[in-house]
């Protein structure tokens, strides 16, 4: 076992995991692909309408993530100190809550270091770039950033997981999340309500034909 996973598992172990912009993930914990496959299949889809926020995690300074009982948006900008929010059009990201449990089989949810965790379908299908989604007290919209697994997310959930959320045929999910952006601002807090309020039509290529 290399140093920073030791030192992950040491964390773990004592119940107070410091998860930074440096955090690899624990091998141990890694689900083959046809795990993870046949996981999503057994999954409920998410509700399509209304669901709600179950984790909030902003990554402050060198990566450490912090995990606030309350944060508000400002119209145009991402959680507060948050690094995502410095970067301009990406804003804001969101996982679906159960796919990340899936992936992370055990270890924190933090590891993944997206903002919001969210009891909804974000698949594109469901959720088009354009639509916009009450979270909280704050108005959210999808945009068409594709949110893409990278090195870091291989070394915190392996090889396996990366390529199961790049595959072709499941790209449509979303299952490594999204990117959006403040309309309005407002108070969040776990366990708030999410309803989307408005659907942007499917782009006309990825329209499915009437049957």
């Amino acid at each position: 076992m290399i140093p920073a996973q030791a030192e992950l598992e040491k964390k773990m172990t004592l119940g107070t995991p410091r998860i930074d912009a440096e955090s690899v993930g624990n091998p141990l914990r890694y689900r083959r692909l046809e795990e993870l496959e046949e996981g999503l299949d057994a999954l409920p889809r998410g509700p399509w309408d209304r669901g709600r926020v179950e984790l909030i995690v902003a990554r402050t300074a060198g990566g450490r993530r912090e995990r606030p009982d309350r944060v508000r948006l400002e119209a145009d900008a991402g959680i507060p100190g948050d690094a995502w929010g410095r970067q301009q059009g990406r804003a804001i990201t969101a996982m679906e809550f159960d796919v990340a449990e899936l992936i992370a089989n055990g270890q924190p949810l933090t590891l993944f270091g997206d903002n919001f965790y969210l009891t909804l379908d974000l698949s594109t299908d469901n959720l088009p770039a354009g639509s916009r989604v009450r979270v909280g007290g704050a108005v959210l919209e999808v945009t068409a950033m594709p949110h893409n697994g990278c090195r870091k997310f291989r070394a915190r959930f392996g090889a396996d997981a990366l390529q199961f959320v790049s595959k072709t045929e499941l790209r449509h999910r979303n299952l490594r999340g999204i990117y959006m952006r403040t309309v309005e601002g407002g108070e969040i807090a776990p366990g708030d309500p999410v309803e989307v309020i408005a659907r942007a039509p499917l782009p006309a290529s990825d329209a499915k034909p009437l049957s």
